[in-house]
């Protein structure tokens, strides 16, 4: 069993948060566990055979391999979040590598917090070597008292080897002065598997992100999950892209939105290159309060034989929903929750039933505290 995590210097209400966002602790149901705070690499470990964890230090010491990998999928020289990052004499982050034929049914946890008005930067490399399973909780937080000037700039690259599958879950609990721009992308090589899940459901001051996966070998698949609701201060820009290379690759693209009077801007692309691929976007929003939730899905089919469809509403609660379930014994508050709960509930294909609770979980904190 893996020893419980020490988090030194993290309040209780801090590691409360820590909590809501997917981290546990204890290490119950993990397998392994990454912990940097700040600028601090504190744990790097996991205990699955097969499966390492290391901060981006020691791994590109270790591994000297590592280089074809860095910054192969994700341009250093995108924008300014990555000049910035790339720029760095000593990069943090971690490398996890899920070594040929290796599988992890209980999830690896990795844990960015920031708990100083700085800019976190961190690079991660994530590889599932063939025919490897690799399933990960991030889990982004900062703490209560962090002040204007705090920011989160991430990188994250992923390689889905012949026959492999990456699932990973990435859950973020800032608070209201935080700007966040993860910048990730992955490439999924023949019969792989790539499945994205990102929650927001608290307070944050801006998010800019928008993950790219190239799928470039037959058969290849990637799903994107998005859940975010805006409250009045915040400014949520995110979305996904899928890149359909390979014969019979497939993307779906699937975004829950809500405002309570916030800005959502709800992008979504999926690129046919090849004949015998297909791809689904959707987008849906709530408006509870005045808000803006602004959608841009995108198909760009550039050959014969690729099928790409989209479908994008924005819209209020229905009264009548409301009343129905008020007619049925629930206050107007009860009604409002469940009907936003089912709203909010995606069940994603293939993702293991910690990683699909932990979902569950947020949504749970979220409901208690009224949406």
């Amino acid at each position: 069993m893996s020893p419980e995590l020490s988090a030194p210097g993290i309040s209780k209400e801090d590691q409360e948060r820590l909590v809501q966002s997917g981290i546990n602790l204890s290490m119950e149901n993990r397998c392994g566990s990454y912990l940097q705070m700040n600028q601090d690499v504190v744990h790097a470990e996991c205990h699955q055979e097969g499966i390492e964890v290391l901060s981006y230090k020691k791994a590109m010491e270790k591994y000297n391999w590592l280089k074809e990998y860095n910054w192969k999928a994700v341009d250093k020289d995108k924008d300014e979040i990555t000049k910035y990052v790339a720029a760095q004499n000593d990069p943090k982050g971690y490398v996890i590598i899920a070594h040929k034929g290796s599988n992890n049914i209980l999830p690896i946890q990795a844990c960015l917090y920031l708990g100083r008005e700085t800019i976190q930067h961190v690079h991660n490399i994530i590889i599932a070597e063939e025919g490897a399973e690799l399933h990960i909780i991030s889990g982004c937080t900062s703490g209560g008292h962090v002040g204007q000037g705090a920011a989160h700039y991430g990188v994250s690259e992923f390689y889905i080897k012949k026959n492999a599958k990456i699932s990973f879950t990435m859950i973020h609990t800032w608070t209201e002065n935080i700007e966040v721009f993860p910048r990730s992308a992955s490439i999924v090589e023949e019969n792989g598997v790539f499945l994205s899940n990102y929650v927001c459901m608290q307070p944050v001051k801006k998010v800019q992100m928008y993950p790219t996966a190239t799928l470039k070998g037959e058969n290849s698949v990637a799903r994107f999950s998005t859940i975010t609701i805006a409250s009045p201060t915040s400014y949520i820009d995110t979305g996904s892209r899928a890149i359909l290379e390979g014969k019979g690759s497939s993307a779906e693209l699937i975004t829950r939105a809500i405002t309570k009077g916030g800005t959502i801007i709800s992008r979504g692309q999926i690129i046919g290159k090849t004949a015998g691929t297909r791809g689904h976007l959707e987008c849906k929003g709530l408006i509870l309060k005045d808000g803006i939730i602004y959608a841009i899905p995108e198909i760009d089919g550039r050959v014969v034989g690729t099928e790409l469809s989209h479908e994008a509403a924005v819209g209020k609660l229905a009264q009548e929903e409301i009343e129905y379930l008020m007619a049925r014994g629930l206050s107007e508050d009860e009604a409002t929750a469940t009907i936003i709960r089912g709203f909010l509930d995606i069940k994603i294909a293939g993702l293991p039933d910690a990683l699909q609770k932990q979902i569950d979980a947020t949504i749970d904190v979220a409901e208690k505290a009224g949406f």
